[in-house]
């Protein structure tokens, strides 16, 4: 791949990083696993960035990789996540740590969210960030309709779970 495209990657990817750290918080529950799944997220969107044609936003294409690869790599093995080694991969990408001083309130809403389906995860992590529905619909591939439907289930499950 040219040296410019390997740049591109390596500037969008930095500056979008949060995305792919806020669903590592999501599927994972330490710091060793949450650092395994960004390696593994970083190497699967380098292999997919070459087919990315730009008829979506890089960001919501980077959503729907990173969260096929969690789910996929989290069905598969629920123990430990199987990576490639980073240092087979030419670019380095300067990472700024994940904060993980968070309120008590956003800690027990993660241990919430944590016992959904990876599915369910998948739509409130994309409605926490603040998607519309026709983004959750096109970055899930279901029909917005469905994708209302959904997230009015997944409310009723977290309020349950944060409301026994």
């Amino acid at each position: 791949m040219s040296n410019t495209l390997e740049q591109k990657f390596v500037k969008d990817l930095e500056e979008h990083q949060n995305i792919v750290h806020k669903i590592c918080k999501l599927y994972t529950n330490n710091q060793d696993a949450h650092n395994d799944l960004f390696q593994e997220i970083s190497i699967q969107l380098w292999k997919a960035y070459p087919k990315f044609r730009g008829e979506a936003k890089f960001s919501t294409w980077m959503y729907r990789v990173s969260l096929n690869t969690a789910i996929t790599l989290y069905r598969k093995s629920k123990r430990r996540i199987k990576t490639q080694d980073f240092e087979t991969v030419v670019f380095k990408i300067e990472s700024s740590e994940y904060d993980p001083t968070e309120e008590e309130q956003l800690r027990v809403l993660y241990e919430a969210i944590r016992q959904l389906s990876d599915i369910d995860k998948a739509l409130v992590f994309l409605y926490l960030e603040e998607k519309n529905y026709k983004e959750i619909a096109d970055t899930m591939g279901i029909t917005e309709v469905n994708a209302r439907v959904k997230m009015n289930r997944v409310k009723n499950k977290l309020r349950d779970i944060l409301n026994p």
